[in-house]
Order: C-alpha cells, then structure tokens, then sequence
C-alpha cells in the first residue's frame, strides 16, 4: 500500500462542497470515482480542509492510499484524464510517508477572499468573486480585521452546524489589500471553524461601508453570540489557497 498526496485545484461552482454528498456532487466524489476507474478499487479521500458548496480551491492538499503500483505522474495524468469535463485538476502528486495525514499533519491553512468593489456586474468572475456594488473603506477593514487577530472565542462567528468541539481559534493573520477594484481578505491559522472566514469578511465589509465601525466589529466578538454577526458574505469569493505542513 502506497500513500499519495495530492495537490488539488477546483472550481467549487458545480460542486456542494468538498465532502462526499447525497443531496448533490462533490469534489471528493469526483476524484474518489475517477479513482476507482484508474486503480480498480475503492480508495477514499482524506483532505486538509473541507470546503463549502460554491467554495474554490487553489492548492488544497488530499491524500489517497492505493495497492495498485503506479508512480506519482502517472497517478496524476491518469486522474487528469478521467477527471474531464469536472472543473477539477491534479496540478501535483507524490509519495508520503504512511503516517503523513492530510489534516492531522497540517500546521497551518490559509485562505483568500475576493472582493469586486464596482458597480457594473461581474462577468469573467460571476461565482468566483463577491460584488459589493457600494465603496469600501480598505483602511477601516483592516483596523477592524486587526482587532480579530490573535486566540479568541470565534463564537460569533461560527456556523450553527459547526462540529468543532471548541470556539476557542487562533487567527495568525487576517490582511485587507486593495489593488483596484479588487479587495483581497487573506486568512491564516492552524485551523478555522465553519464558516468564520465568511463571517469575518461579510462583517469586515459592513465597516468598509461604514455601517459598522470597527469598534462594532470588537463588541461582536466579544459578544460570543451568532446572533450578534452582521453579516455571512457568500461563497463565491472564497478560496483554499494552500496547506502548510512541517518540513
């Protein structure tokens, strides 16, 4: 038996998430079937991080265990080919250890989230980025975004249907960069609950627009309440950009 991790890029518009689903197609479901088809057996999926329905992932990290004898690029193209017309690729593949996991040898997850702020409607980047039509305040999102770095109690934001056993997060980094109409979230930490980037940025958005100050943003935190959160920003924008794991 052989382990293989797996670089996995995606474009979550026509999928219901990472995890397998019975309502509707996954990312998993995608790559396990084509799996299956190559290796000629049942093989599943073990991910860095699962993401939600309409969520993109860049580098997400995966592994697979096989018994049949295939090198890593041949795993790879193999998979490629199968996994056609699906918005999925395998852009790398290689041999790990068979104590390597994943998502229990992950350090740290990173994610970015896009924001068009104009008024035309997108084009190119519908279901890939979030529109807010109104001007934001780049430098009034990232006094509030600093005022959620470090450990806390994310309760606030944190999805009702969250299954982590703590609220308890360490948020390592959270930057606002505007480059044109574009405004990029990027969030680091070793782990994050379901749905805390989304609800961080749809309440960083409500201080870019100056309804929130980020005094407002504080409180919410402090508050440790769900019902106390401004607002989830939608999934289109968000992307898994990478996982970091020891050298």
């Amino acid at each position: 038996m052989t382990r293989f991790a797996l670089t996995v890029e995606y474009d979550g518009r026509p999928f219901m998430g990472w995890q397998r689903q019975a309502h509707g197609p996954s990312v998993q479901e995608a790559i396990e079937n084509a799996l299956a088809r190559l290796a000629h057996e049942v093989a599943k999926l073990h991910c860095a991080g699962r993401t939600d329905a309409g969520v993109h992932g860049r580098a997400m990290r995966a592994h697979v265990d096989l018994s049949r004898s295939i090198t890593p690029f041949r795993l790879m193209e193999g998979l490629n080919a199968l996994l056609r017309p699906d918005p999925v690729a395998i852009t790398d593949c290689v041999e790990v250890a068979e104590d390597w996991h994943a998502r229990f040898s992950c350090v740290a997850r990173h994610y970015e989230y896009r924001i068009v702020n104009r008024r035309a409607p997108l084009t190119f980047e519908r279901g890939l980025a979030w529109r807010v039509p109104v001007p934001l305040d780049e430098a009034a999102m990232a006094e509030g975004a600093a005022l959620l770095v470090g450990r806390h109690d994310f309760t606030t934001f944190r999805s009702v249907h969250c299954q982590a056993d703590s609220p308890l997060r360490t948020l390592d980094r959270l930057n606002v960069v505007r480059e044109g109409e574009v405004i990029r979230v990027f969030a680091s930490a070793r782990s994050f609950l379901h749905h805390q980037v989304r609800s961080m940025v749809g309440c960083l958005a409500l201080v870019g627009q100056g309804k929130w100050s980020p005094e407002d943003l504080r409180a919410a935190l402090d508050a440790r309440d769900r019902a106390a959160l401004g607002l989830n920003a939608p999934p289109d924008g968000l992307y898994f950009l990478r996982a970091d794991y020891p050298a």
